[in-house]
Order: structure tokens, then C-alpha cells, then sequence
């Protein structure tokens, strides 16, 4: 797929983006999940070629090229692995899948009620491999506990600055202010979210396509105006520590958002499983999100 490709088939895709994109500090979590104990790898490097297989599994299984996963976000290290002898970025593209890369180098500490992204000292020279790499684009996240205006911007202007800097090396930057799901004064937050969201959007250049990544809001339907926004490319949900059940039912009530899951949908995966019960389980998941991500 060329970059024409790509951008017709995030915008239009009836489809999900999969969240693979595990760092350093979830991986052993995501390898307990899928039954790789601790014992079984040591240091960094075993431990992410751990989850390179697992990946690897994923990618190459046939239903996750049914045409109903439509983009897939990746760990540099996965970028930089191939699969089935090819690049990472080739072989989804080859499967109909646009690749995306986490450029983010984790959280800061709370301020204002909110995680603002850590310095990103390592950007350049990230955005640089990724389009060497054929990117298409990158995903940031930041993380908003409280209903605090001051954060919130701070939240939202960080990411939009940071976003431009990806758009003027050639990526499009799919900007995430994750809002916490279990904050009780979510309804409120989200509110003042939107309304930075829409004020930065209209600030943006003509013709600069952005992504957003935001949490399935309270109030159904909230971020329609900025779904609608001629700078915003797509509009997709991350599940926030929701069931996969939970989280689809909301999804499908709030139409123009689309998926773009982790645990939702690696959560019933095992290295025990043949290949046949591996698909079956992958299967099931990709059948369910995609449902939630097109219904309306």
C-alpha cells in the first residue's frame, strides 16, 4: 500500500486498529497473559523476543487479515523485527494493514491532575527510522485523572505540539489523552476535553490530517463535532480497563468511533493453543470489535 492507500484505508476502513504495542514496563504482564512465566526468559532482550513471537503470531494468523483490522500500532522493537522475512511495516501492509508506531516515552509524574508524556529526547531519530521504515503514522499517550482545566490544556496542548512535529517529518500523529475511567468526575472532564481538542484542531494548518485516541465517553455521542472536524483523519476508542464485553457495547453507542484495542484483543490468546484454537480465540475477538466499530 502507498501513502494515498493508507489514508483512504484509515478513513474509510470498516475495520479497527490493533493496539500491539506493549513497552518495556506492560510486556511481562502481556507475556503472563498469554502463559510465557518470568522464568522462562531473562533480560530485555529474551523478554521482547518473547513478545515478538507472540506478535508475530498474531500478525500472520489469517483472520487478522480478514480485512476487518484495518491499522495495527507497534513497539519500536517490533518495527524493527520482521515477520515471515519481512519488516514488520511490509508484512502488515502486504496483509491490508496500516502500520502505526508508539513514540511516546511514558508518563510524568501527576500535575494539575494529569500525566503529562515525559520529555520525548528520542523523537527525531525516531520519526526518522519510522518513515525509513514506512510508517504511516505514530500514536503518543497522555493521561487525565481529574476534571482540572489547567491540565487538561496542558494535556491536549503537548499533544497537539508534539503532533505537529510528527505531520511536518511525514507521519500522521494519532493523538491520545486518555481520560481514566474510574475518575468521578469523568462526565465533566470530558466536556473541557473536547472543547481544547476542538480549539487546538481549529488552530492546525489547512489540510493537516490528525488521529485521535480517546477513552468511550461518558455522554454517548460527545466527540461527534470532532469526528466531523475536516483536520481529523479518525476518531478511535481505547477500551481503559473496560471488559471487552463493556467496552464493545459502548463503542457501538457512539457511532464514527472506531476500535483500537490491546487487551480486548490478546486477552483469550495462549501459547498452549494449537494453531487452530489460537485462530479461533483471535477470530472471535476481531468479529466482536469490528461489529462494535461499525455499528450506527
Amino acid at each position: 500500500m502507498n501513502q494515498e492507500q493508507m489514508t483512504a484505508k484509515i478513513a474509510t476502513g470498516e475495520g479497527f486498529i490493533a493496539a500491539l504495542d506493549q513497552s518495556g514496563g506492560s510486556t511481562p504482564k502481556a507475556l503472563r497473559g498469554y502463559g510465557v512465566e518470568d522464568g522462562e526468559w531473562s533480560g530485555d532482550d529474551e523478554m521482547f523476543a518473547q513478545i515478538h513471537k507472540m506478535r508475530s503470531r498474531v500478525i500472520t494468523s489469517p483472520c487478522f487479515s480478514s480485512g476487518k483490522v484495518i491499522g495495527a500500532i507497534l513497539f519500536e522493537k517490533t518495527m524493527d523485527g520482521e515477520v515471515d522475512g519481512k519488516s514488520t511495516a511490509d508484512a502488515l501492509k502486504a496483509r491490508g494493514i496500516v502500520p502505526f508506531i508508539k513514540v511516546d516515552q511514558g508518563l510524568a509524574d501527576e500535575t494539575d491532575g494529569v500525566q503529562l508524556m515525559k520529555p520525548l529526547d528520542k523523537l527525531p531519530a525516531l520519526l526518522e527510522k519510522s518513515v525509513a521504515n514506512g510508517m504511516f503514522g505514530t500514536k503518543m499517550r497522555s493521561v487525565i485523572k481529574s476534571a482540572n482545566p489547567a491540565g487538561i490544556a496542558a494535556v491536549v496542548a503537548q499533544q497537539f505540539d508534539v503532533g505537529n512535529q510528527i505531520a511536518d517529518a511525514g507521519l500522521v500523529p494519532m493523538i491520545e489523552p486518555e481520560y481514566d475511567i474510574t475518575a468521578e468526575d469523568r462526565a465533566e472532564g470530558e466536556d473541557i476535553l473536547l472543547a481544547e481538542i476542538m480549539k487546538n484542531l481549529d488552530a492546525l494548518p489547512e489540510g493537516r490530517k490528525v488521529m485521535l485516541k480517546l477513552s468511550i465517553p461518558v455522554k454517548e455521542g460527545l466527540y461527534t463535532p470532532a469526528i466531523e472536524h475536516p483536520n481529523v483523519l479518525r476518531v478511535v476508542a481505547l477500551s481503559g480497563g473496560f471488559s471487552t464485553d463493556d467496552a464493545c457495547d459502548r463503542l457501538a453507542k457512539n457511532p464514527g468511533m472506531i476500535a483500537s484495542f490491546s487487551r480486548g484483543l490478546l486477552q483469550d490468546l495462549r501459547k498452549s493453543q494449537s494453531d487452530d484454537e489460537f485462530d479461533g480465540a483471535l477470530g472471535k475477538a476481531i468479529d466482536q470489535i469490528q461489529a462494535a466499530s461499525v455499528a450506527g
